[in-house]
C-alpha cells in the first residue's frame, strides 16, 4: 500500500497522515530528531497555561518556530533535497488531503442547524452522546463530531458548569465511537485495505466497546445529574418561546453533501488507477486528486446553498478551523523523524517499545499491544502507530484475523479508544476543543484535560486488560 493511499484514508477519519519521506532510514536517527515534536506538543499543553493571551496570538508563530527547529537541522545534514523532498511529501501527500477533508467536514456540518427546545438535561446530553457514537462509525469521529458538538453546546449554554460534557464528548463521540466500522478511524480503514475484513472489528472488538461507551455514558449521568442539582447551575430557565419551537434540521441539503464526502473517500480508498503525477519524488494519484478536488467543491457548494441565518444561529466562523490548520501544519512536520524511528522496529532508537510486546515464547502478548498501541496513539497518529504494530504481529491479515485474533482486536482498540487520552491523541479532539473555546466554555488545559483522561479512562482500560486482553 502506498503512503498516499494511507494518508487519504487518514485524512478522512480525523487523524494526520504518516508525515514520513520514504527515503528516510529511521534506524540510524538519533532520539533528539524528536526533540522539535516534544516542543511542539509541550508548547500546546504549558503555553495556553502560563501564557493565554500570548499563546492565542502568537500559536502559529510558536508552531513554526518548532518547525523550524527540525526543518533547518535536518537540511544541514541531509542536504536540501532531501528536506524539500520530505517537506513536499508531508505537504502533498498527507497535510493537504488532511486539512481539505477536515474543512469539508467542518464547513457541510456548521452548515447544519438543529432547532427546536434543546435544554441540555442529563438525559438530553446522554441521547446526544449515544447518538453521536452510533454515527461515528458510520460517518467518522470527525463527521460525528462537527455535526453534534453546537447543538450539544447550545443545548448547554445557560449552565454554570459544561468543560465536563465536551469532556465526555471527546471521549465517546470523538474516539471509542468509531471503533466498530473501517469508516470509524483511519487504523481500521488501514487495517480494510491491508484485508482486514470489513465486519471483522464489529465482531470481535464489540463487547468492548460497548462497554467502554455504555460505561462512559453511565458515567457521565451520574456527573452530569450531581452538577445539576447544583445551586445556580441554570442562569437561564427556559422561556415559553424556547418550548414551542419545533424540533427539526436548517440547512438539511448538507446531509447529502455528507454523503457526498463519505462517497468521496471511500472511492478514493478503493479506485486503483495507474495514473499518477510524481511531486518532488511524492506520488500524487488520480483517485487522492479527485476526491480532494471534489471535498473543496463540496465545502464551496455548502457555502453558497447554506442560508446566511443558518451560519448565524450556528455561531460558524473561521477560528477553530484556522487553529486546528496551523498546529497540525507544525505536527506534521515534526513527527518526520519520529514516525521514521518507529518503523524502524527493533533496530530504531524506539526498539524496546516493539521488543515488549513479545513474550519470552516469542507469541504476541494482547495486553502488550493494547498498551502499546494506544499510548503511542495518544500522543502520535493512531494510523501509521496501528501499522507499526500490525506489522510486528506478522503483518498477515488472514493469520492476524483467526489465530492471533486477540492480538489484532488489541492493536485495534488501542490505537482507536486511547487516542482519548490527550487533545492531539486524535484530530477531531483538537477541534471540538476549539469550538467548545470560540462557544465560551472554559475547557480544561492539555494536562487538565488528562487529569480526567487518567481518571476516568485509564481504570476502564484497565479493567478491559484484565477481562479481554490477558
Amino acid at each position: 500500500m502506498k503512503f498516499s493511499r494511507g494518508a487519504a484514508v487518514a485524512a478522512f477519519l480525523g487523524a494526520p497522515g504518516w508525515a514520513l519521506a520514504a527515503d528516510i532510514n529511521g534506524g540510524a536517527l538519533s532520539g533528539w530528531w524528536g526533540v522539535p515534536f516534544a516542543g511542539l506538543l509541550l508548547s500546546i499543553a504549558l503555553v495556553p497555561l502560563l501564557a493565554p493571551i500570548f499563546w492565542h496570538h502568537h500559536f502559529g508563530k510558536v508552531t513554526a518556530g518548532w518547525a523550524l527547529a527540525f526543518l533547518l537541522p535536518f537540511a544541514a545534514m541531509f542536504g536540501l533535497g532531501a528536506t524539500g523532498a520530505s517537506l513536499v511529501h508531508a505537504l502533498l501527500g498527507e497535510y493537504l488531503p488532511f486539512v481539505i477533508l477536515l474543512l469539508a467536514l467542518f464547513t457541510v456540518a456548521g452548515g447544519i442547524y438543529i432547532r427546536g427546545s434543546l435544554r441540555g438535561t442529563p438525559a438530553l446530553n446522554v441521547a446526544i452522546l449515544a447518538t453521536g457514537a452510533v454515527l461515528a462509525s458510520f460517518m467518522g469521529t470527525t463527521g460525528a463530531s462537527m455535526l453534534l458538538i453546537r447543538p450539544l453546546i447550545r443545548a448547554n449554554a445557560g449552565r454554570k458548569h459544561t468543560a465536563h460534557i465536551v469532556v465526555f464528548f471527546i471521549f465517546i463521540v470523538s474516539n471509542a465511537g468509531g471503533a466498530l466500522t473501517p469508516l470509524g478511524d483511519p487504523p481500521l480503514f488501514l487495517g480494510f485495505l491491508k484485508g482486514v475484513d470489513f465486519f471483522w472489528t464489529l465482531k470481535h472488538i464489540f463487547p468492548q466497546t460497548l462497554f467502554l461507551v455504555g460505561t462512559l455514558l453511565a458515567l457521565f449521568f451520574a456527573l452530569d445529574s450531581w452538577f445539576m442539582r447544583q445551586p445556580g447551575e441554570w442562569s437561564a430557565p427556559a422561556t415559553a418561546s424556547d418550548s414551542a419551537e419545533r424540533f427539526g434540521f436548517d440547512g438539511k441539503a448538507n446531509f447529502a453533501l455528507l454523503g457526498v464526502i463519505v462517497a468521496l473517500v471511500l472511492t478514493s480508498g478503493i479506485w486503483k488507477s495507474s495514473v499518477a503525477f510524481d511531486i518532488a519524488g511524492t506520488t500524487v494519484g488520480l483517485p487522492g486528486l479527485v476526491r480532494d478536488l471534489g471535498l473543496l467543491a463540496v465545502a464551496w457548494v455548502s457555502l453558497r446553498i447554506t442560508p446566511l441565518d443558518v451560519h448565524a444561529r450556528n455561531q460558524f466562523g473561521w477560528a477553530p478551523m484556522a487553529e486546528v490548520a496551523k498546529l497540525f501544519a507544525g505536527i506534521f512536520l515534526t513527527i518526520i523523524p519520529v514516525i521514521a524511528m518507529l518503523k524502524a522496529g527493533v533496530d530504531g532508537p524506539f526498539g524496546a517499545i516493539v521488543r515488549a510486546v513479545t513474550r519470552a515464547d516469542g507469541s504476541p502478548d494482547p495486553a502488550m499491544y493494547f498498551w502499546a498501541a494506544g499510548t503511542l496513539s495518544s500522543f502520535l497518529d493512531n494510523a501509521p502507530t496501528y501499522l507499526v504494530f500490525f506489522n510486528t504481529a506478522g503483518g498477515d491479515a488472514q493469520q492476524l484475523m483467526t489465530a492471533l485474533a486477540p492480538t489484532l482486536a488489541a492493536v485495534s482498540a488501542g490505537a482507536v479508544f486511547m487516542g482519548a487520552n490527550t487533545y492531539i491523541g486524535n484530530a477531531p479532539n483538537l477541534m471540538v476543543k476549539a469550538i467548545a473555546e470560540d462557544r465560551g466554555v472554559k475547557m480544561p488545559s492539555f494536562f487538565g484535560y488528562m487529569l480526567w483522561s487518567v481518571g476516568i479512562l485509564l481504570p476502564l482500560f484497565a479493567l478491559m486488560t484484565w477481562i479481554w486482553f490477558v
